[in-house]
């Protein structure tokens, strides 16, 4: 199997853009390139939704109403975030792209540009960061094979039904972060959550029991109220 296959499910993208039609021109565009978009248009709405949601890039202006681009990346790459960001400025000089390159960016794209480089360039991000991180998923002594389908802890194999394994891999992918039922239910379920709330819970129980032990560490905790996270409690 080609590792272009692997990466092609659907992709979370995060655009924080504050000129208005630009950002409802650029998620138009990502949404019929086939990825799931989240649009904000200031810094503290970015960091909000970077920190609640899960995310497989982030597509950043760097001048914004309520304070800097690169700062807001600086933040985010302190609080944890590994995922790729793509900025796109109308700052051009050399100095600029070094410096938003030093403060956490994976590439960077001068306005005005061609919609389709953009599209390349996240495309290029997206598959660079699933070979680098994501054939192997680990949280503390777990380990996650993807391409085996394996799962360990301690050494010793787990099993897993399929959907255990699909909750998990999701949960890996989004490590330490918490992660909503709404999130589980739409990305995983593919329905909603009235329905599949329920089954939801039952499911990580089931997974809990699986991946814990009482002499291990507990990785899987519940945010009460809000949903799961897997690895660090927060």
């Amino acid at each position: 199997m080609f590792v272009t296959q692997l990466a092609n499910p659907m992709s979370r993208v995060l655009i924080v853009e504050d000129n208005a039609p630009l950002l409802d021109s650029l998620s138009r565009g990502l949404r019929e390139e086939g990825h799931d978009v989240l649009a904000a248009q200031t810094t503290q709405d970015a960091f909000r939704l970077a920190s609640r949601e899960p995310l497989d890039a982030i597509v950043l202006d760097l001048m914004l109403p309520d304070g800097s681009g690169l700062e807001l990346l600086r933040r985010l790459r302190a609080d944890g975030f590994v995922r790729p960001v793509l900025v796109v400025t109308a700052r051009d000089a050399v100095a600029d792209r070094i410096m938003g390159l030093d403060c956490g960016a994976d590439d960077y794209l001068v306005k005005p540009f061609d919609f389709g480089e953009l599209v390349a360039r996240l495309r290029a991000l997206l598959r660079r960061n699933f070979i680098a991180h994501d054939t192997m998923l680990r949280c503390d002594n777990l380990h996650v094979d993807l391409l085996a389908r394996r799962v360990s802890r301690a050494g010793e194999e787990v099993q897993l039904t399929r959907r255990q394994f699909e909750l998990l891999e999701y949960l890996l992918r989004r490590k330490d972060q918490v992660v909503s039922r709404d999130a589980i239910a739409r990305d995983v379920w593919k329905a909603s959550t009235a329905t599949w709330t329920n089954v939801i819970d039952v499911q990580v129980n089931h997974l809990r029991k699986k991946i814990e032990r009482s002499d291990w560490k507990a990785i899987l905790h519940t945010v009460r109220g809000v949903g799961y996270v897997l690895g660090d409690r927060p």
